[in-house]
Protein backbone atom coordinates (compact mmCIF):
# COMPACT_ATOMS: atom_id res chain seq x y z
CA UNK A 1 0.00 0.00 0.00
CA UNK A 2 0.98 3.62 -0.61
CA UNK A 3 1.41 5.11 2.86
CA UNK A 4 2.67 8.46 4.08
CA UNK A 5 3.40 9.22 7.71
CA UNK A 6 4.33 12.65 9.07
CA UNK A 7 5.09 14.12 12.47
CA UNK A 8 5.06 17.92 12.64
CA UNK A 9 5.92 19.61 15.92
CA UNK A 10 6.18 23.37 16.48
CA UNK A 11 5.79 25.67 19.47
CA UNK A 12 2.14 26.04 18.44
CA UNK A 13 1.09 22.50 17.49
CA UNK A 14 1.93 18.82 17.55
CA UNK A 15 0.47 16.91 14.60
CA UNK A 16 0.71 13.23 13.62
CA UNK A 17 -0.74 12.20 10.25
CA UNK A 18 -0.89 8.81 8.54
CA UNK A 19 -2.45 8.36 5.10
CA UNK A 20 -3.04 5.09 3.28
CA UNK A 21 -3.99 5.88 -0.32
CA UNK A 22 -5.17 2.30 -0.87
CA UNK A 23 -7.43 2.17 2.16
CA UNK A 24 -11.11 1.49 2.72
CA UNK A 25 -12.29 4.84 4.06
CA UNK A 26 -11.36 4.51 7.74
CA UNK A 27 -11.00 7.81 9.63
CA UNK A 28 -9.33 8.01 13.03
CA UNK A 29 -9.08 11.74 13.63
CA UNK A 30 -8.85 13.79 16.80
CA UNK A 31 -7.76 17.31 15.96
CA UNK A 32 -9.37 19.24 18.79
CA UNK A 33 -11.54 20.92 16.13
CA UNK A 34 -14.79 18.93 15.87
CA UNK A 35 -15.92 20.37 12.53
CA UNK A 36 -12.52 19.62 10.95
CA UNK A 37 -12.76 16.04 12.26
CA UNK A 38 -16.12 15.80 10.47
CA UNK A 39 -14.56 17.07 7.21
CA UNK A 40 -11.59 14.70 7.45
CA UNK A 41 -14.12 11.89 7.83
CA UNK A 42 -15.62 12.99 4.49
CA UNK A 43 -12.14 12.93 2.93
CA UNK A 44 -11.54 9.37 4.15
CA UNK A 45 -15.00 8.02 3.37
CA UNK A 46 -15.40 9.43 -0.13
CA UNK A 47 -11.73 9.21 -1.12
CA UNK A 48 -11.43 5.62 0.15
CA UNK A 49 -8.37 6.71 2.09
CA UNK A 50 -7.43 5.55 5.55
CA UNK A 51 -6.80 8.82 7.41
CA UNK A 52 -5.35 9.13 10.90
CA UNK A 53 -4.78 12.61 12.34
CA UNK A 54 -3.86 13.31 15.95
CA UNK A 55 -3.30 16.94 16.80
CA UNK A 56 -2.83 19.13 19.84
CA UNK A 57 -2.58 22.86 19.30
CA UNK A 58 -3.15 26.31 20.69
CA UNK A 59 -6.89 26.22 20.04
CA UNK A 60 -7.38 28.27 23.22
CA UNK A 61 -6.22 31.14 20.98
CA UNK A 62 -8.08 30.01 17.85
CA UNK A 63 -8.08 27.13 15.35
CA UNK A 64 -5.79 28.82 12.81
CA UNK A 65 -2.41 27.22 13.63
CA UNK A 66 -3.83 23.73 14.16
CA UNK A 67 -5.91 23.86 10.97
CA UNK A 68 -2.89 25.06 8.97
CA UNK A 69 -0.42 22.54 10.37
CA UNK A 70 -2.82 19.65 9.80
CA UNK A 71 -3.17 20.76 6.17
CA UNK A 72 0.60 20.98 5.79
CA UNK A 73 1.07 17.52 7.32
CA UNK A 74 -1.70 15.95 5.20
CA UNK A 75 -0.09 17.39 2.07
CA UNK A 76 3.35 16.10 3.09
CA UNK A 77 1.95 12.63 3.83
CA UNK A 78 0.23 12.64 0.42
CA UNK A 79 3.53 13.61 -1.24
CA UNK A 80 5.31 10.73 0.53
CA UNK A 81 2.63 8.20 -0.31
CA UNK A 82 2.53 9.17 -3.99
CA UNK A 83 6.20 8.36 -4.50
CA UNK A 84 7.17 8.60 -8.19
CA UNK A 85 3.48 8.66 -9.24
CA UNK A 86 3.99 5.89 -11.79
CA UNK A 87 0.83 4.51 -13.35
CA UNK A 88 -1.71 6.85 -11.75
CA UNK A 89 -4.39 8.75 -13.63
CA UNK A 90 -2.94 12.03 -12.22
CA UNK A 91 -6.05 14.13 -12.99
CA UNK A 92 -9.34 14.22 -11.08
CA UNK A 93 -12.61 16.03 -11.78
CA UNK A 94 -15.75 15.77 -9.67
CA UNK A 95 -18.85 17.79 -8.83
CA UNK A 96 -20.55 17.01 -5.52
CA UNK A 97 -24.02 18.16 -4.49
CA UNK A 98 -25.30 18.41 -0.95
CA UNK A 99 -28.91 19.55 -1.01
CA UNK A 100 -28.84 23.09 -2.46
CA UNK A 101 -25.01 23.24 -2.55
CA UNK A 102 -22.96 22.18 -5.59
CA UNK A 103 -19.15 22.25 -5.67
CA UNK A 104 -16.85 21.48 -8.60
CA UNK A 105 -13.26 20.33 -7.97
CA UNK A 106 -10.57 19.72 -10.59
CA UNK A 107 -7.06 18.66 -9.58
CA UNK A 108 -3.75 17.62 -11.09
CA UNK A 109 -1.09 15.74 -9.12
CA UNK A 110 1.44 17.63 -11.18
CA UNK A 111 4.12 18.51 -8.62
CA UNK A 112 3.24 22.17 -9.13
CA UNK A 113 1.42 23.82 -6.21
CA UNK A 114 -1.45 26.11 -7.14
CA UNK A 115 -4.84 26.77 -5.54
CA UNK A 116 -7.67 28.42 -7.41
CA UNK A 117 -10.39 28.90 -4.80
CA UNK A 118 -13.72 30.51 -5.63
CA UNK A 119 -16.02 29.48 -2.79
CA UNK A 120 -18.20 32.11 -1.17
CA UNK A 121 -19.32 30.92 2.27
CA UNK A 122 -22.15 33.11 3.62
CA UNK A 123 -21.43 32.90 7.36
CA UNK A 124 -18.24 33.53 9.31
CA UNK A 125 -18.58 30.38 11.40
CA UNK A 126 -20.04 26.89 11.35
CA UNK A 127 -20.31 25.98 15.00
CA UNK A 128 -17.00 27.29 16.36
CA UNK A 129 -15.11 26.76 13.08
CA UNK A 130 -14.01 29.91 11.22
CA UNK A 131 -15.08 29.38 7.59
CA UNK A 132 -12.02 31.33 6.33
CA UNK A 133 -9.99 28.32 7.44
CA UNK A 134 -11.41 26.15 4.64
CA UNK A 135 -9.34 27.98 2.02
CA UNK A 136 -6.35 28.00 4.36
CA UNK A 137 -6.57 24.23 4.85
CA UNK A 138 -6.56 23.54 1.12
CA UNK A 139 -3.77 26.06 0.50
CA UNK A 140 -1.66 24.21 3.06
CA UNK A 141 -2.37 20.83 1.43
CA UNK A 142 -1.51 22.25 -1.99
CA UNK A 143 1.74 23.87 -0.81
CA UNK A 144 3.27 20.67 0.57
CA UNK A 145 1.82 18.08 -1.83
CA UNK A 146 2.60 19.94 -5.05
CA UNK A 147 -0.96 19.70 -6.31
CA UNK A 148 -2.79 21.99 -8.70
CA UNK A 149 -6.29 22.38 -7.27
CA UNK A 150 -9.28 24.37 -8.47
CA UNK A 151 -12.43 24.61 -6.34
CA UNK A 152 -15.56 26.39 -7.53
CA UNK A 153 -18.92 26.88 -5.86
CA UNK A 154 -21.66 26.48 -8.44
CA UNK A 155 -24.56 26.82 -5.97
CA UNK A 156 -25.25 26.92 -2.26
CA UNK A 157 -26.69 28.97 0.60
CA UNK A 158 -25.98 26.86 3.69
CA UNK A 159 -22.40 27.17 4.96
CA UNK A 160 -22.23 23.63 6.36
CA UNK A 161 -23.52 22.16 3.10
CA UNK A 162 -21.06 24.22 1.03
CA UNK A 163 -18.02 23.16 3.05
CA UNK A 164 -19.05 19.52 3.29
CA UNK A 165 -19.70 19.36 -0.46
CA UNK A 166 -16.24 20.87 -0.98
CA UNK A 167 -14.53 18.12 1.00
CA UNK A 168 -16.61 15.42 -0.70
CA UNK A 169 -15.84 16.73 -4.18
CA UNK A 170 -12.15 17.01 -3.29
CA UNK A 171 -12.13 13.46 -1.94
CA UNK A 172 -13.72 12.00 -5.07
CA UNK A 173 -11.49 13.99 -7.44
CA UNK A 174 -8.43 12.88 -5.48
CA UNK A 175 -9.61 9.27 -5.57
CA UNK A 176 -9.85 9.45 -9.39
CA UNK A 177 -6.36 10.93 -9.68
CA UNK A 178 -4.76 8.36 -7.34
CA UNK A 179 -6.15 5.27 -9.03
CA UNK A 180 -4.09 3.23 -11.46
CA UNK A 181 -4.57 3.53 -15.21
CA UNK A 182 -4.05 0.00 -16.55
CA UNK A 183 -3.37 1.30 -20.06
CA UNK A 184 -0.42 3.33 -18.75
CA UNK A 185 1.33 0.11 -17.68
CA UNK A 186 3.22 1.69 -14.80
CA UNK A 187 4.67 4.65 -16.66
CA UNK A 188 4.76 8.20 -15.29
CA UNK A 189 1.73 10.17 -16.59
CA UNK A 190 3.76 13.02 -18.05
CA UNK A 191 5.27 13.78 -21.45
CA UNK A 192 8.42 14.82 -19.52
CA UNK A 193 8.69 11.36 -17.99
CA UNK A 194 8.76 12.67 -14.43
CA UNK A 195 6.37 14.24 -11.93
CA UNK A 196 8.15 15.84 -9.03
CA UNK A 197 7.54 18.38 -6.28
CA UNK A 198 11.10 19.68 -6.75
Amino acid sequence: PRIGQVSRVTKETSVEVRLNLDGTGVCDCDTGIPFLDHMLDQLASHGLLDVSVKAKGDIHIDDHHTNEDIGLAVGTALLQALGDRKGIYRFGDFSAPLDEALIHVVLDLSGRPYLGYNVDIPTQRVGTYDTQLVEHFFQSVVNTSGMTLHIRKLAGNNSHHIIEATFKAFARALRQALEYDLRRKGSVPSSKGVLSRA
